[in-house]
């Protein structure tokens, strides 16, 4: 990818870019996603760590251990999700970026929704 792809928060505190194409497009309806993001479901596709550069407000960015392995990252200041990320295992050396918050246009020829056995009782997919 020679393209940067840029992002940010709902007040515009926290900017970051993504220095890769984001992989593994998917619309998470676990309950802790739901609630993070108030809605039914949240879409996120990941990156490697490296490829994630937060240009502006790393200050407000602050911090949810939502279980002993994932750590929730968010705006301080308007409360936009931004990031999660598991702490140990395989996939630690990457980062799943809150695709509502991307400000360049992305699109995805694949994408899946999983955790449907806890989606909203009110959402019909």
């Amino acid at each position: 990818m020679t393209e940067t792809l840029h992002g940010s928060c709902l007040c515009g505190a926290v900017h970051y870019e993504l220095r890769a194409r984001p992989k593994a497009l998917a619309h998470c309806h676990c309950s802790q996603c739901r609630k993070s993001h108030g809605a039914a479901f949240a879409s996120y596709a990941s990156v490697l760590r490296s490829d994630l550069q937060v240009t502006q407000g790393v200050e407000a960015i602050t911090a949810y251990p939502s279980s002993e392995s994932v750590l929730r990252q968010f705006c301080s200041r308007c409360g936009a999700s931004l990031f999660w990320s598991k702490n140990q295992g395989e996939y630690a050396d990457w980062i799943s970026v809150a695709l509502g918050t991307l400000d360049s246009d992305f699109t995805s020829p694949k994408h899946k929704h999983i955790h449907l056995a806890s989606r909203a009782p009110w959402y019909d997919s």
